[in-house]
């Protein structure tokens, strides 16, 4: 496939000229090479490498279609920016909206959301924008969803005032605030810059105000979005989307700004404002889901307080409700803020005691806590060395940055050149390296 594309000089045109892929092989091996025959087919490939969060195979399949001579159908499309949306591959995503549009495939208003979602993730609002003047221009009319998708881009790169220039239109065209705008609307004061001494308190105050919402479009997901299986949270890029599929309670849809409120205090620090949260949520008479449950602690263990961090953890593991991994994750990764012999300590109890539990770090877990761990500049790097083979016990190989950061701590220790440790550590250096400078992924 590369060879052909190499000769046709990556031009869509003459790759799709090529057809189907009729070469004398024997019919056996080319089944055998061959992993879909049809548009159906092809679908249930996308669906399944977007399930596993490969996204960036997506537009190899495409590829392969147009070999194979398969026409993609405007759900097919849906399909791949989705995908592309879900791994914030927005070059992709413009790549399949071009050739949406070169197959005569006008996008939908839902498209456009997706797309819309897809800049808020990547952090282009002005591409957003350009989106929505593009809508205006082909007569499709905008949703509420695309209005909240449109404020939740600008959320993302903190333009407080294209936020409110939003919630008037959305005002003035009849559209009510839900709880996605007031979602939008902290997040928006959380990342502006530079931030200001009123922004906690901003914060409470729109979760005051938020109480009282009402929408003259309901919040809800449409027909299109629950086939392709896209929550709300998902779509607006929530820092709850992750997690809105979990079960046992971790996360109570209800309590989305609430949610919102207490992860813009832990990422601000603001043990202040979190207490003041709490209280609000006991006052509603609402029970802190498991997500507020890891802001909360986030924000004790950040700002130095291991105790009540320490406290949030023990008092829910002494409770009736099911261990979660991701809170010994979050107090072993909080524990080593600021690298103290008890923190540290404690970090190495917990994973020890979740290992034993059988709770196991995934890549992304492991590889966050290594690539906080690799900082600690004193001690015997205990706490580096168990989450490496943590993860080696479970054959998963970090990043290349928390492999080199790791890496760089050894060298800094007096370790002998031929520690099998050290000599393991660098060969996968080496390798990852080698596999990053050749195009590798």
């Amino acid at each position: 496939m590369k060879l052909l594309r190499t000769l046709a000089g990556n031009h869509p045109a003459v790759v799709r000229s090529l057809g189907r892929r009729n070469f004398c092989a024997p019919s056996e091996e080319y089944l055998k090479r061959n992993y879909a025959n049809n548009e159906a087919e092809y679908n249930t490939v996308i669906s399944s490498i977007t399930s596993q969060r490969r996204n960036y195979l997506l537009r190899d399949v495409y590829d392969d279609m147009m070999l194979d001579g398969v026409k993609p159908e405007r759900d097919t499309f849906h399909s791949l920016i989705v995908g592309t949306m879900k791994g914030g591959r927005m070059q992709d995503a413009f790549f399949f909206r071009e050739e949406m549009k070169s197959m005569g495939l006008v996008p939908d208003v839902a498209l456009y959301n997706y797309l819309i979602s897809t800049c808020g993730k990547c952090k282009n609002s002005d591409q957003a924008i350009r989106l929505l003047d593009e809508m205006k221009r082909s007569e499709v009319k905008p949703t509420g969803q695309t209005y909240i998708c449109l404020l939740h881009a600008f959320a993302a790169t903190g333009r407080l005032d294209r936020v409110y220039a939003i919630v008037r239109d959305m005002t003035a065209a009849g559209l009510g605030l839900n709880k996605f705008c007031y979602a939008g609307i902290i997040i928006a004061h959380k990342n502006k810059t530079p931030l200001t001494d009123d922004t906690p308190s901003k914060i409470i105050e729109l979760v005051e105000q938020s109480k009282g919402w009402s929408s003259v479009e309901q919040t809800k997901d449409t027909a299109e979005n629950v086939m392709m299986g896209i929550t709300e949270e998902e779509l607006y890029n929530l820092p709850t989307a992750e997690y809105v599929h979990r079960r046992a309670g971790f996360i109570a849809r209800p309590l989305t700004v609430y949610q919102v409120a207490f992860e813009a205090c832990a990422d601000l620090k603001d043990v202040q404002a979190t207490d003041r949260l709490l209280e609000l949520l006991e006052k509603d008479g609402k029970t802190p889901d498991v997500f507020i449950l890891m802001q909360v602690m986030r924000c004790y263990l950040h700002a130095g307080d291991i105790d009540r961090g320490l406290k949030i953890f023990e008092d829910y593991m002494n409770s009736n409700r099911p261990p979660m991994i991701e809170l010994y994750v979050t107090l072993a990764e909080g524990a080593m803020v600021g690298y103290t012999p008890r923190g540290m300590q404690l970090a190495q109890e917990t994973l020890i005691n979740m290992n034993n539990r059988s709770y196991f770090l995934n890549f992304k877990m492991g590889n966050d806590l290594l690539l906080a761990a690799a900082g600690e500049k004193t001690g015997g790097y205990t706490t580096a060395n168990l989450i490496w083979d943590m993860m080696q016990a479970r054959n998963l190989t970090p990043s290349l940055p928390a492999v080199e950061a790791y890496y760089n701590g050894l060298r800094e220790r007096e370790i002998p050149a031929d520690d099998p440790r050290l000599m393991k550590v660098s060969r996968t250096f080496d390798q990852l390296r080698l596999k990053v400078g050749t195009g590798g992924r």
